[in-house]
């Protein structure tokens, strides 16, 4: 399918609503550190799979903030289009507290929209259910990422952007707040490693509404190992 301008336009014009954000009165700002490891490949044929372990140092990367484990398995419906299910265990290290656990179910759509100047553009939708351990409600969230990558050497070096926006669907009694939640923008690079795999590092803005009119922005250094067979 060939590349068409509002899809560049629209992944730009994501990214770009992050930076304004830090004008706003009550944005509080913090610099973190996530790094990603995730698995990926073929279980058999059309079944395939991923399974990644995230954990995030936040507070000016000066303590151990969030760990994040994901496996899904899916099916190839078409060389690009995939369908997944999956299960996420979050947990998130709190000060003086007991911490916060949560449990999301989630299904995933990912389609190879195109692939311009011998890169690639690509959607993510995802739609998750979310229980955490201070609340009994069950939250709905959809999740939509646009990544562009072009590659800029002969060794497949690329650059490497997306943006993925996050919509609560509705009210918890754990405080999540139906509409807009968050805001990811990340620019960086891919580099390869053997094989497939892959290495993406640089920097990824997160904007986060808070409660009473307030934002959060996290500013990250993200490294992610990609190992694909």
């Amino acid at each position: 399918m060939p590349i068409r301008p509002p899809m560049v336009a629209a992944l730009l014009g994501l990214a770009a609503i992050a930076f304004p954000a830090s004008a706003r009165a009550g944005t509080s700002h913090d610099e973190q550190a996530w790094v990603n490891l995730t698995t990926m490949g073929s279980i058999s044929n059309d079944l395939i799979y991923f399974a990644e372990v995230q954990p995030r140092f936040g507070d000016g990367v000066s303590r151990f903030d969030h760990i994040l484990l994901r496996p899904a398995i899916g099916v190839k419906l078409s060389p690009a289009l995939s369908l997944y299910q999956g299960y996420a265990r979050v947990i998130t290290a709190r000060d003086g507290a007991p911490d916060l656990r949560e449990h999301r179910s989630f299904q995933q759509l990912s389609w190879v929209m195109g692939k311009p100047w011998g890169g690639e553009v690509s959607s993510r939708t995802r739609f998750e259910q979310r229980w955490r351990n201070d609340g009994g409600d069950t939250g709905l969230r959809v999740r939509e990422m646009l990544r562009l990558e072009v590659p800029v050497a002969r060794n497949g070096l690329a650059v490497l952007g997306y943006a993925e926006g996050f919509f609560a669907l509705n009210d918890t009694d754990w405080g999540a707040r139906s509409g807009f939640d968050q805001l990811r923008s990340f620019i960086g690079a891919e580099i390869p490693l053997a094989g497939k795999s892959t290495i993406e590092l640089g920097y990824l803005n997160q904007t986060v509404n808070q409660t009473a009119g307030r934002t959060r922005m996290n500013h990250v250094l993200s490294i992610s190992l990609f190992v694909r067979h």
